[in-house]
């Protein structure tokens, strides 16, 4: 199938050919007559399936025609989790609705609101915002959704995980049963059935396989990390290559991803630190810096998984392991992209085995591990279980010996300055000086199910 046989209108087929595009992605073949229909939609694709322009063009196809309905209100509601994702959702907008007369905006948390209130003052075909923010907005008066035909939930699952669910189901009360629904979402668990359950009204499913392994064109690693200091030096090795052109660096924590990026600088390497700290116009200025070249290296947090398109990303460096397999797969997922190849590296220390475990379950296959000579680790990593059809349900009975399943992630950094200067003491310890790599002491980090060693799950 083409583009041109979806029956768009002339003015956006012409805009999507004008920015190359000629065949759907299977999301897009799949979504776009379904929504055109008016049914409402429960599609299931991760990001860089193309999920953005199967819910944008039909809705630019009915704002086409002209709105039944008098008022200043916007006819398109996309509600999306983070203002990265809202700046990838308005652009696609804007480019493909370019030869149509169309007043778009951005409704975000984090902004001016003289701009918004100005957007809001004449009659608005698309607004892409931040939960939050639109509450705000309707709550103050300053916004209706009378005239709402299309509300668009973009990662649903993600605005769950960030407490957004109140502020949806608000939104939602405000708005006129008779609108058309679609909720986009990489995962569907129990929440998002339950939200769709309230929102939806008798939706169309798509389930499309969800990419877990199929990074064909990235290399995936993993380095044993003793300590934090063990870390610091792995990494201080990794940005040292000269193969490592731009990287995205992960960190748990916001103020990790400041401190990371200013002992990286201090280095002398170009880098820059993005988390949900930052107001709106320096987190643009930092992606738009490394867009141009001006950053190597992008320090941050999970705020940057979603959302964040730069060309070029040749490596993806974990620092520390998400909390969440399927941050994972949308990490990585920053490299290896338009036909390009890309390396992703994982960092893992004993208290981050249990989302290590996670991991290796969501995408079925174990992490190969890698050495670096000089940087071996001293702990051996043993894996009994991890990946394959036979591992445990997350959560489930037979946890990691090592934290608790679904804790909360521990910072690598524990606060504690990158420079820091190691401290005397047991090796493998944080901050602990390091054994020679030739000592023949090699104390074990075991790495088991529970239902390997014979344990049912319960206490004993």
């Amino acid at each position: 199938m083409t583009f041109a046989e979806l029956n768009l209108n002339p003015a956006i087929l012409q805009a999507v050919t004008a920015c190359g595009y000629t065949t759907p992605t299977p999301i897009q073949e799949q979504s776009i007559p379904l929504v055109m229909a008016g049914n409402d939609l429960i599609a299931t694709a991760q990001t860089g399936t193309g999920k953005t322009a199967a819910f944008i063009l039909p809705a630019l196809e009915r704002l086409s025609k002209p709105s039944a309905v008098p008022g200043k209100g916007p006819r398109v509601l996309v509600l999306t989790p983070t203002r990265e994702l809202a700046g990838q959702v308005m652009d696609a907008a804007r480019n493909y609705g370019r030869g149509m007369k169309l007043r778009c905006g951005s409704i975000l948390g984090g902004m001016p609101y003289r701009e918004q209130l100005r957007l809001l003052s004449s009659p608005v075909d698309i607004i892409v915002a931040t939960p939050g923010r639109m509450l705000d907005h309707l709550e103050r008066g300053s916004v209706r959704l009378d005239r709402l035909e299309i509300l668009i939930l973009d990662e649903a699952d993600r605005m769950l995980d960030m407490g957004f669910s109140e502020d949806m189901e608000k939104i939602v009360s405000r708005a006129p049963s008779s609108r058309q629904t679609l909720m986009f979402t990489a995962t569907m668990e129990k929440s998002v059935l339950k939200l769709a359950e309230n929102m939806l009204r008798d939706p169309q499913r798509i389930e499309l396989a969800v990419r877990t392994s199929s990074h064909e064109l990235i290399e995936q690693r993993l380095h044993v990390a003793d300590s934090l200091h063990h870390k610091k030096e792995l990494l201080r090795h990794l940005v040292s290559d000269g193969k490592l052109t731009r990287a995205i660096i992960f960190s748990a924590t916001k103020r990790d991803a400041d401190d990371l990026a200013r002992e990286l600088s201090r280095d002398g390497h170009p880098a820059a630190a993005l988390h949900g700290d930052m107001n709106q116009i320096a987190r643009n200025k930092t992606i738009e810096r490394m867009r141009r070249g001006g950053i190597r290296l992008l320090v941050a947090t999970d705020v940057a998984a979603r959302g964040l398109d730069v060309n070029g990303i040749s490596h993806v460096i974990n620092f520390d392991l998400p909390r969440f397999a399927e941050d994972y797969v949308h990490r990585i997922g920053r490299t290896g992209r338009a036909g390009a190849n890309g390396i992703a590296i994982s960092f893992v220390s004993s208290s981050e085995l249990n989302y290590l475990e996670r991991i290796e379950r969501f995408i079925g296959k174990r992490l190969p591990e890698q050495n670096i000579e000089g940087l071996a680790p001293l702990s051996v990593l043993r894996r009994v279980s991890g990946g394959g059809n036979g591992a445990r349900r997350p959560g489930g009975p037979g946890g990691s010996r090592f934290g608790k399943p679904g804790g909360k992630p521990k910072s690598a950094t524990g606060g504690k300055s990158w420079d820091s200067a190691p401290k005397a003491g047991k090796a493998g310890a944080p901050g602990a000086s390091r054994p020679q790599r030739g000592a023949t002491h090699q104390p074990v980090v075991e790495y088991r199910s529970r239902r390997a060693e014979g344990h049912t799950g319960q206490n004993n």
